[in-house]
């Protein structure tokens, strides 16, 4: 080792079969699927962007995640979709099932508009003391609660056009009947007013109701999940109000490695987020059964930051959290929709348009005097791994043999490293191809900052909200050391910073495969660590 700072750059050459995508198509109509021309372009576009361990609908539109329970060995996903074209158009709620939160199997439409609206975003459980009274048979019903959304009423000026209703289920979500009393919660005269996340609250014996209404959240109370009180609201001077607060979630947590148990309200806004467009917040509290009141340490972290955001990357929107999870499993399992309001209808993909985030747990962690809710995948994801080596230590150079000698395939990627003895420099991780795409991330240990880089990555002209600039997160101090998660899926990439205290979740649009991999160091030297790389089947 020369004792003169070098510059450390490795290449690594990777074998790649994948074709070259088409060029991004101008004039999408609204509310009708672009023409592919020819077979040829369709496969190009399934290729190179659909992903490989993330779900998206076989064809058209999709947006928040809605109504997720697990029941009998499955989980299961709605989603706002649009069946008729690949823009946002009149909301139904699509349905996939798994086993395992990777390998998902379409199923047909669940919820569609009718006389009284559209079908919007909301949430479902599984009712097992038949509360509701709509179960049979010994069957316990699903009951799913979701906002009407009324068009003609929009469009006439009214303000009370959503309204929240249920629908339920006696075989296991598959089919639903909605309730002949709908509504079931009129609106108040808001326009905003929204989203509907239930759970039980053991302590108080009730249902509660998280609810979006415009720049706050409205929390309600049933016994039945039919006939529901109006509690408290929260949070109209509190956290982040750049735009319209959406899809809350209301949930106790306990406080990672103790016997405490938090409460976390998460409370999605667009647009405001922390790089630009919509984004996903959250607080952390205590609930009584009737109000929700912000811990002390996190009301003073408030004052420092403004807000504390679930994810700091522009594309993790909406996100919420599976109900019914078996007290044997304990997990907290979140999803997102993967974009952002700001460009979501244009990016260059047309068969399908949207993809969910990998599922996470969730953990509520404490420093001495802040909160941070952590998030990680889950664990079955590792369980697709059909390559996978671990190193415990290497220096930079180390990492070329790894990649070149197993042929690592960088679409379907899962990277963990630790980087020791940082100083005041610039961490450079990158993935690059042969048409000079180069998508980069990293720690700004000059200006305390973690980044996010997609500018050159590829297909970027399609908004001139995608990639105006990097993506960052500022950091309260240097960093000696770095701990570094990339999840990399055709054209996402998911990063997880010292064991998901920081994620940062992003598209690109590359005009061919990455194969190439780098770490770029302006630094005299530094070890790698806790090195895994795996390829998932």
């Amino acid at each position: 080792m020369k004792n003169k700072k070098q510059f450390y750059t490795i290449c690594v050459l990777l074998f790649a079969s994948f074709f070259i995508a088409f060029g991004c198509k101008k004039n999408i109509k609204t509310n009708d699927i672009e023409e592919i021309t020819t077979p040829t372009e369709v496969n190009k576009e399934e290729t190179l962007y659909r992903p490989n361990f993330h779900f998206s609908p076989k064809a058209n539109w999709m947006n928040d995640p809605n109504g997720m329970f697990y029941l009998n060995g499955k989980y299961h996903l709605y989603f706002q979709y649009y069946p008729d074209g690949n823009v946002w158009g009149p909301m139904h709620w699509g349905h996939a099932v798994s086993e395992d939160m990777v390998t998902w199997e379409e199923q047909p439409i669940a919820l569609y508009p009718d006389d009284l609206g559209l079908i919007f975003s909301g949430s479902a459980v599984v009712d097992k003391n038949n509360t509701s009274g709509f179960g049979k048979d010994g069957i316990a019903p699903v009951v799913a609660i979701f906002t009407y959304h009324n068009m003609q009423g929009e469009k006439e000026g009214k303000i009370d056009f959503q309204t929240q209703a249920i629908a339920y289920s006696l075989d296991e979500g598959m089919t639903w009947t909605k309730y002949d009393k709908n509504p079931v919660i009129s609106n108040p005269g808001i326009k905003d007013f929204r989203d509907p996340k239930v759970i039980w609250d053991d302590k108080s014996s009730k249902w509660i109701m998280a609810l979006a209404a415009g720049n706050k959240i409205m929390f309600y109370s049933s016994i039945n999940l039919k006939n529901w009180n109006f509690e408290s609201e929260f949070g109209e001077f509190l956290g982040a109000h750049g735009g319209v607060w959406e899809c809350p979630d209301l949930f106790p947590l306990k406080i990672d490695g103790s016997d405490t148990s938090k409460w976390v309200l998460i409370v999605s806004i667009n647009p405001g987020g922390p790089n630009g467009g919509s984004a996903t917040q959250y607080f952390v509290g205590d609930f009584d059964g009737n109000k929700f009141v912000l811990d002390e340490d996190f009301s003073n972290q408030l004052q420092k930051q403004n807000a504390v955001w679930l994810d700091y990357g522009k594309d993790n929107y909406a996100g919420v959290t599976w109900s019914n999870i078996p007290k044997s499993d304990g997990r907290k399992l979140f999803i997102g929709w993967m974009s952002n309001w700001d460009y979501a209808r244009e990016v260059p993909t047309f068969k399908w348009r949207s993809t969910m985030t990998i599922p996470r747990e969730l953990k509520l962690r404490k420093t001495e005097k802040e909160y941070y809710l952590q998030n990680l995948p889950v664990s079955e994801l590792y369980k697709h791994a059909s390559k996978s080596i671990k190193k415990d230590s290497l220096n930079v150079d180390g990492l070329n043999d790894i990649f070149r000698n197993e042929n690592i395939d960088l679409s379907k990627l899962n990277l963990e490293l630790k980087l020791n003895n940082l100083k005041e420099k610039i961490y450079t991780i990158n993935f690059l191809n042969k048409s000079g795409d180069t998508l980069s991330l990293g720690l700004n240990n000059v200006d305390k900052a973690f980044f996010l880089d997609r500018r050159k990555s590829g297909k970027v002209d399609f908004s001139e909200k995608f990639a105006p600039k990097v993506s960052e997160v500022k950091t309260d101090a240097i960093h000696k050391e770095l701990k570094v998660q990339i999840l990399l899926d055709k054209t996402s990439i998911e990063v997880f910073y010292n064991d998901g205290e920081v994620v940062m979740t992003e598209l690109f649009f590359p005009n061919e495969p990455m194969e190439t991999f780098s770490i770029t160091i302006h630094d005299d030297y530094v070890y790698l660590t806790n090195i895994k790389v795996q390829e998932f089947k």
